[in-house]
């Protein structure tokens, strides 16, 4: 059966701003040493990319909730909450966006088609959600093949985020490894909650998709709220299709650090590509870049690195003006300490954590309790405030305390721990229980959390729209599509400038 969902949306335009604007949906800042001595020498580069607030082109989302309806999710009023949760999705999706649930037990089925999110049809898929019951079996990988089904049969794409979110508290009981599903063009994100979820499996499935985290629910009150967070990221898209090139020039490439995102055996010829998939708004993500530098006999200036990276805005693919890392090689060299780059470094360094989960899941766990240590004393050695540092260094203690002993691990420490692997290497914010950890999260995401407690005391009560979110958000920051624009002019500016520069320095 062909499903051929398609929709009708009244396309939003990209304005006046033109090009400028789409250029400051992603802002780019290089952060390095401007110097470099004359000797062969190591050198680090670090990239921030930020999604810089919401363009007039806003994408739609289109959703699509794989829910499970298999007895395991009878008792404790699991059902229930899991309906609650899918309500408080579907009341704050907006006319720009469709939706479609997929339910699963021995098999799956398409509840409804992907349709426009109206006012007059919140009604209808409340109400059809509310009519759900319980079938047999669990079968992942069945729910999941017909969330992909829907997505790639749909006829309008280009301007749409798509996404699959998968609730489920039991394990696979069909044929095949639903671990090794993969999900290349969407985002998939995992919630698990309940004692009889296989972590490990959801877990996969996000990181087998474009950009998905898994999140770890713990108490199934908590479970609204985890709905409500993972749906705030997406409905804040402010580019599609991300991808970064980044060329050396005057350098050689050593290593890229950028989670799971790539690894230091992607680069060929020089390039390293990485696909992001969508950004969020305010979301970061930090890549760094170790380079090796050759021995030169006199003083210039050079660009090591040239990086180019497209994205897509209302439907249309942009290319933005190409970036480069100049520096001065010089002899009077005095190595300076940069904040971001010993900052991101720590965060580096304590990517023994997964190290650590890797032997916990093994049941070692006196060598994960020492890889956790160590990456403990490297934190620790930040002596400044620093929010990320200060994250890092609570997930730290509280993953120690879960690796106490074998039955703690299993039975409280296996889920969270995943969770936080999942959200540090995707440096994507996952919801993790009521721990308190707000690693990667967005001022919007915050906010859905408060509306989502909001919404679990009263499902009754009416929600402001997303319209109405993102006006508050606009009224908080006014000039901020005018200072992308502007921003964008002078970065441009300089950079030829500095262009210049390096050509009269080489010709000297």
């Amino acid at each position: 059966m062909s499903f051929v969902d398609d929709k009708n949306i009244a396309t939003q335009e990209v304005l006046s701003d033109g090009k400028a604007e789409l250029a400051g949906s992603v802002k780019v800042d290089i952060k390095s040493d401007q110097n470099a001595p004359l000797e062969k020498s190591k050198f680090i580069v670090m990239l921030e990319l930020t999604g810089a607030g919401f363009s007039k082109a806003k994408p739609g989302l289109d959703p699509v909730m794989v829910l499970d309806v298999s007895p395991s999710m009878l008792g404790d009023d699991k059902f229930e909450k899991m309906k609650i949760g899918t309500k408080f999705v579907i009341k704050k999706l907006s006319p720009i966006d469709c939706l479609s649930i997929v339910t699963f037990a021995a098999d799956a089925e398409r509840l409804f088609r992907l349709s426009m999110v109206t006012k007059e049809s919140h009604k209808k898929f409340e109400d059809q959600v509310q009519a759900l019951v319980i079938r047999t079996c669990t079968n992942i990988i069945a729910g999941l093949e017909t969330g992909v089904k829907v997505l790639n049969e749909r006829n309008v794409t280009s301007r749409c985020v798509a996404t699959i979110m998968r609730m489920s508290d039991g394990n696979h009981n069909g044929a095949d490894d639903p671990s090794k599903f993969k999900v290349k063009n969407y985002h998939v994100y995992t919630f698990g909650f309940d004692t009889y979820h296989n972590p490990k499996v959801l877990n996969a499935i996000a990181c087998n998709s474009l950009g998905g985290t898994f999140s770890e629910v713990g108490d199934l009150d908590n479970l609204s709220l985890a709905f409500s967070e993972c749906v705030a990221g997406p409905l804040t898209v402010v580019t599609k299709d991300l991808t970064l090139t980044i060329m050396q020039d005057e350098s050689t490439i050593k290593k890229v650090s950028i989670g799971n995102y790539t690894k230091p055996e992607d680069i060929e010829d020089g390039s390293v590509t990485i696909p992001f998939g969508d950004l969020y708004n305010k979301e970061i993500h930090n890549i760094t870049m170790t380079l090796c530098l050759t021995e030169i006999t006199s003083e210039m200036g050079s660009n090591v690195l040239d990086i180019e990276y497209t994205y897509r805005v209302g439907g249309k693919l942009f290319p933005a003006e190409p970036l480069s890392v100049p520096i001065n090689r010089t002899k009077k060299y005095v190595k300076r300490e940069i904040y971001e780059l010993m900052i991101e470094e720590k965060r580096c360094q304590t990517a023994m954590i997964t190290k650590a989960i890797e032997a916990a899941e093994d049941n070692k766990l006196e060598v994960a309790k020492k890889k956790i240590n160590k990456a403990q004393t490297l934190v620790y050695k930040v002596d400044f405030p620093n929010p990320l540092i200060e994250m890092l260094k609570f997930e730290i203690q509280q993953l120690l305390r879960l690796l106490k002993t074998e039955h703690t691990y299993k039975a409280h420490g296996h889920s969270l721990a995943l969770s936080f692997e999942t959200s540090y290497n995707r440096q994507r914010y996952a919801t993790r229980g009521d721990a308190g950890v707000r690693l990667y999260s967005t001022p919007h995401i915050d906010k859905y959390l408060n509306k989502a407690k909001l919404f679990e005391e009263n499902p009754n009560n009416p929600l402001p729209t997303e319209d109405k979110d993102e006006k508050e958000e606009l009224a908080t920051d006014p000039f901020g599509p005018i200072a992308r624009a502007f921003s964008y002019h002078i970065q441009t500016a300089i950079r030829s400038v500095v262009a210049i520069d390096n050509i009269i320095n080489k010709s000297r």
